[in-house]
Order: structure tokens, then sequence, then C-alpha cells
């Protein structure tokens, strides 16, 4: 069937907190020693994987760090103890957190605003699946682009996670458009690609620096027939 809508995840496909906002951040460890480039790309890893879990978290940690996208609250208790585990000190911490809940520090990929605009010029309707607990609307609005989306099913709004069908079944639904004639785009297979147990297409991107990817979005699309 064609392909009649276009998933987009968020995080390492449409756009990336890039590593230059740790390292801006001049994070110390507890002693006030500056953390090394290596240390500072394992904190980044950890707070950016779309799955898997790099740091041993207490009880309560690990039930946030499990809901960790169903709420903002979740999501705080997760990610603060995350970097605190990492040996970043509690204040240099919640100011990395309030970095990456600010949409505006997120940078998008150089080909995401002409492929989002190619797709709705299209007639391709256009979703962006995320598991998150923070609203990543203001990102796409600021640049104009939120014109481009027609919806955004967010998992701490839908009240599911991927690779959970259901959330991937509210973006369907809202669109009017059945899975076989989707394609769901993102950096994890896991993740992601639960888009598949529905019906729905998958196509996987390299969650690189955007400096080094910039025009995978356009490639993939290109070779599915797709505007872009």
């Amino acid at each position: 069937m064609a392909i009649e809508a276009v998933l987009f995840d968020y995080s390492g496909t449409l756009f990336r907190l890039e590593e230059a906002e740790f390292h801006n951040a001049a994070l110390t460890d507890v002693d006030g020693r500056p953390l090394d480039t290596h240390e500072v790309t394992e904190i980044m890893q950890a707070m950016t994987a779309p799955v898997g879990q790099l740091v041993e978290l207490d009880a309560d940690g690990q039930y946030a760090w499990e809901r960790r996208d169903l709420s903002p609250e979740l999501h705080r208790t997760a990610y603060l103890q995350v970097l605190e585990r990492s040996g970043v000190p509690v204040t240099a911490a919640h100011q990395l957190y309030e970095r990456l809940l600010d949409p505006m520090a997120w940078t998008p990929y150089p080909d995401t605003g002409d492929v989002l605009r190619a797709l709705h010029e299209g007639g391709v309707a256009v979703g962006v699946v995320s598991n998150i607990a923070f609203d990543i609307r203001p990102a796409f609005a600021a640049r104009g682009w939120d014109r481009y989306v027609d919806y955004f099913a967010l998992s701490f709004e839908v009240g599911a996670m991927k690779p959970d069908p259901r959330i991937f079944r509210a973006a369907l639904d809202k669109l009017a458009i059945a899975p076989a004639s989707a394609l769901m785009v993102g950096d994890s297979e896991e993740a992601d690609g639960g888009a598949t147990a529905l019906g729905c297409e998958f196509d996987l991107v390299e969650p690189l620096e955007t400096v080094d990817r910039p025009n995978a979005l356009r490639d993939l699309l290109f070779a599915r027939g797709l505007p872009n």
C-alpha cells in the first residue's frame, strides 16, 4: 500500500540534544574536578539513549526510570538521580536537567524542516511520536514547522511509551490512517520499531551529531518515493 503518513521520533531523529550542551555546562565531580570528554559523553548517553539503562539506581529511581516518560514528576526523579549517580554535583545536575527540558536547547537535523514541509505540501500526513515527559511543540513552533505536523503523540500525554502499540495507535487514529499505510522513522529499532506490531513500515536512522547527518531523512524518504 502507498504510504499516506510518516510518523517521526523526536530525539535522535528530528532533533538532537548535542554534546556541546553538556560540555557548555562545565560539569564537575563532587570534588570540583572538571569532567573529561569521555565522562561527559557517558553522561550524555545516559541522558539521551532511547532504550537501555547505563546507571544503577535506587528503588525509587528505578521505579521512576521505568516510567520516566509517563509524567514530568517521574522524569525529574529518574534523570536527576542518573546525573547525581554519574558524579555530577546537585546544583550542576539541576542546571543540566533544565537544559534537557528546554525545547530550544535541542538542535534540529539539517534536513528536518525541509522534509516536514515537503511531506505536508505533498499531501502526506505527518505525526511526531515521542517518549518524552515535556512539551516539544515549542521547538517546532519557533521555526514555523508546527504547521507541518498534524499530530504530536507524546507519551506523557497519551499514557503509553514506545514500543507499546497504544502510542502508535493514538497517532494513527488521530490521523485516520491505516497502519499499513504508515511509515515510522526513528533511531531505535526496539522502541520505534514497535510500530511494526500494528503493521506499519519502519526505517531506522542513526542518532549522529547533526553536523554528521545532513541528509538521512531526505535520503530515506527519497528511497521510499515520498516527497522530500
